[in-house]
C-alpha cells in the first residue's frame, strides 16, 4: 500500500475485517464504496505525519455519516448530505466524500464554511497522493491548488 501514498509519511493502522465492514454497511444502510473498503481491509485508516486523520477509522465513518444523514442537524444550515460518504478530513473543519448516490469514484471535498462540494481527486488513490504530498505552501488546503504539472 505504501506505492500509494508516493512515498509520503503516513501512520497506517491495523486492517478492518470483514465482519466489522458488514456490520457498518448494516448500520449505515448502504454499501461501502469498492475502492473505500479495499483501502480499509488493509488499514483501518491513515494518518498524516501531522496525525491528521485523510481516512477516518471505519467507526468514525460510521458514525459521521449517520449524523450527517440524520438531517436533524444539519437541515436548516446546509445542503444534503445522502448522496455523499464522509471518509477523511483535514483537521480545520472540511470533509472529504465519495459520491455514493450515484455511485462514483470520485473524491470530493465539503466546505463546512460556504457548504460547497467540490471535486478533488478522481479516485482514493489520487486522493491519498495530494493529501499526504508534502505542503509546501499550500497547507492542509491542497485541494484548493491546481494538479502540480497540469
Amino acid at each position: 500500500m505504501r506505492e500509494i501514498f508516493g512515498g509520503a509519511s503516513a501512520e497506517c493502522r491495523a486492517p478492518a475485517d470483514a465482519a466489522a465492514l458488514r456490520e457498518a454497511e448494516r448500520r449505515l444502510g448502504r454499501a461501502v464504496p469498492a475502492q473505500l473498503g479495499a483501502l480499509l481491509r488493509e488499514t483501518d485508516g491513515v494518518a498524516d505525519a501531522y496525525g491528521t486523520d485523510v481516512v477516518w477509522p471505519l467507526a468514525h465513518i460510521v458514525e459521521q455519516n449517520l449524523l450527517f444523514w440524520s438531517g436533524e442537524a444539519f437541515a436548516g444550515l446546509y445542503m444534503p448530505f445522502d448522496s455523499l460518504l464522509f471518509f477523511g478530513d483535514n483537521g480545520g473543519g472540511d470533509q472529504f466524500a465519495l459520491v455514493v448516490a450515484p455511485e462514483r469514484d470520485d473524491v470530493f471535498v465539503w466546505d463546512h464554511e460556504t457548504d460547497s462540494r467540490m471535486w478533488v481527486a478522481g479516485g482514493i488513490d489520487e486522493y491519498l497522493r495530494r493529501a499526504l504530498a508534502p505542503d509546501g505552501d499550500e497547507g492542509g488546503d491542497w485541494w484548493r491548488y491546481p494538479l502540480r504539472g497540469s
